[in-house]
């Protein structure tokens, strides 16, 4: 009979080059092509699951290793994840609904997986396998050290310690009285908002009438100051020397003002209540509503309030979600109240609901388009007044006054997100988020509406940045690269830039100011021609889902851990 270290000694070396090549094809296709073209980002996902697949299929059918090797390593290449998911936190378990720790975990594990049959190749069988299970088994094991404090667009994970402090928490910490002993009626409401709320005046992000300097290497943009903020994806809304924006501060979801020349705090509402999803975080997602002095809020969970600009004290509240019997999203209630005559709008996942401006009572509901994450638009088309919801499945408009449906285009995708933008000639540029752009006319014969399709293109696949429209052509996204498109026909003008920001149109001047993903403010020229970058200054640090906003001269940019004002240098 051979002995056991005989055998060890007759086993063929391990067959390596399968695994080495599967390694340097998850390399390629998971991390470095998606890195340079963010289109691969989806086909490197599913490529990097099919990798740990093939890893498992070599190490275990042509890898040569012993039996107990090629049956031993795959089993705990399966359990030992299985084991560590039961101790995550919540932000990985539930992240890319609940696949980001296979999303993550597969290809670096199948990379150690490899890396390590290399480096004890030349070890005996029996310590060849230990290395193995010890090394799947701490490569399992880290990911319950971590946190995921957010993804960026591309899917790129925050990931921290589990352990250390999040911003919120070092803000209720360090700024937790800020808004104690304040004056209660320190706020003297204009008239007319700068800045009313989402996308401005129009919901359009168009601002008229300012000249700026576009010399930003002689003259930036002046900080006027910066200082953290509570968690939230909303943006302001500004009405004179006040600003307006709503935050997360632990277990209150809250509604916070104040002054725009300095930030230095003057009113809070508070909200007993949390939202938080592990893609963007806690706090609430909508911007704030001014209008005749009242502030008008949509909450994370459903809380629609209207509050006294002056002091912040409740008018009326609503359970807007209860009230529609709607499900949460997986990212919450997000839409921004819109004013219409003595109506306050807004919509409830993918459903639009009316309230009384002064009561708060209810005056109608309309039929529920499936999950969508936009906020009521106004427009006049073919001189009616029409209130337009995106939603999962199409487009819907309804008459303000009475809550009728005047019609509906069904273009059904699965996360609605994006606004509507209407063009001249009164038609409607729409979305279909991660895929194409089309142009479509609103007709009105004999008192019945209809619509027509113009055109269709896939030169811009705007995910979740809302595009600006000027002169003809629309500036928007494809993917992350700031894109412009001719609306005669949908053909692609230019791609610029890595920005995947949110824009703000300086129509006057023909540019458009950029706040980025990573926090830069960028000013790019406005025209069909080409693509050109006027300049650009990093505004503030981490991952930015926040619209900015203009009042005069002031751009008011935030994320979900500061905010910062910056003054504009007017033209020469």
């Amino acid at each position: 009979m051979v002995h056991t270290e005989h055998k060890e000694t007759l086993q063929k070396p391990l067959r390596l080059w399968p695994g080495i090549i599967i390694a340097i094809l998850i390399l390629l296709v998971r991390y470095i092509l998606p890195a340079i073209l963010p289109e691969a980002l989806i086909p490197g996902i599913f490529g990097g699951l099919a990798a740990g697949l093939l890893v498992i299929v070599w190490w275990a059918f042509f890898s040569r290793a012993t039996s107990l090797e090629r049956w031993i390593g795959p089993l705990i290449f399966i359990v030992a994840p299985v084991v560590a998911s039961l101790f995550l936190h919540e932000s990985i378990a539930k992240g890319g609904q609940g696949m980001m720790f296979t999303i993550l975990w597969v290809p670096v594990m199948s990379l150690v997986f490899v890396t390590c049959a290399v480096i004890t190749s030349t070890l005996s069988p029996k310590t060849r396998l230990w290395s193995i299970i010890a090394s799947i088994i701490l490569a399992s094991g880290v990911w319950i050290l971590l946190r995921n404090d957010g993804i960026t667009g591309d899917f790129s994970p925050d990931l921290v310690w589990r352990w250390s402090q999040t911003s919120e928490e070092r803000l209720i910490s360090q700024d937790g009285n800020s808004f104690q002993g304040l004056e209660t009626t320190s706020v003297i409401f204009d008239s007319v908002s700068e800045w009313p709320g989402f996308r401005g005046p129009n919901r359009d992000g168009v601002v008229h009438g300012l000249a700026i300097s576009t010399d930003w290497t002689n003259s930036p943009p002046e900080e006027l100051w910066r200082r953290a903020v509570g968690p939230g994806c909303s943006s302001f809304a500004v009405n004179g020397d006040y600003f307006f924006t709503q935050e997360q501060r632990g277990e209150q979801e809250t509604v916070t003002c104040y002054y725009l020349n300095t930030g230095e705090p003057v009113w809070i509402h508070r909200d007993s209540t949390r939202f938080w999803d592990s893609h963007a975080g806690a706090g609430p997602r909508a911007t704030p509503t001014l209008h005749n002095g009242r502030v008008y809020t949509m909450g994370g969970t459903g809380i629609l309030n209207a509050l006294d600009a002056t002091d912040g004290s409740l008018i009326w509240s609503r359970n807007a979600a209860a009230d529609c019997e709607t499900q949460p999203s997986g990212w919450g209630y997000t839409s921004s109240p819109l004013v219409v005559d003595s109506l306050v709008i807004v919509g409830i996942v993918g459903k639009l609901a009316a309230y009384d401006l002064e009561t708060g009572d209810p005056i109608w509901f309309g039929p529920d388009g499936g999950f969508g994450y936009s906020s009521p638009q106004l427009f006049t088309i073919e001189g009616a007044p029409q209130v337009i919801l995106m939603s999962q499945s199409g487009a819907i408009s309804i008459g303000p006054a009475s809550g009728k449906i005047l019609w509906e285009y069904p273009w059904p995708v699965e996360d609605r997100i994006l606004q509507p933008a209407l063009i001249e000639g009164g038609d409607l540029l729409l979305c279909k988020e991660y895929n194409e752009i089309r142009r479509v006319s609103v007709l009105l014969d004999a008192g019945e509406y209809s619509t027509k399709d113009r055109w269709t293109s896939s030169a811009m696949k705007v995910d979740f940045n809302d595009q600006v429209v000027h002169n003809g052509y629309a500036y928007g996204y494809d993917g992350p690269y700031l894109t412009c498109i001719d609306l005669n026909d949908g053909k692609r003008m230019w791609r610029g830039d890595r920005y995947r920001g949110w824009n703000i149109l300086l129509a006057g001047q023909d540019l458009v100011l950029i706040l980025t993903e990573k926090g830069d403010l960028a000013l790019v020229q406005a025209t069909p021609d080409k693509f050109t970058e006027l300049g650009k200054i990093k505004a503030i640090e981490g991952r930015t889902w926040n619209h900015p906003a203009v009042a005069g001269d002031v751009v008011l940019v935030r994320n979900s851990e500061e905010m910062a004002a910056f003054k504009l240098k007017p033209s020469n």
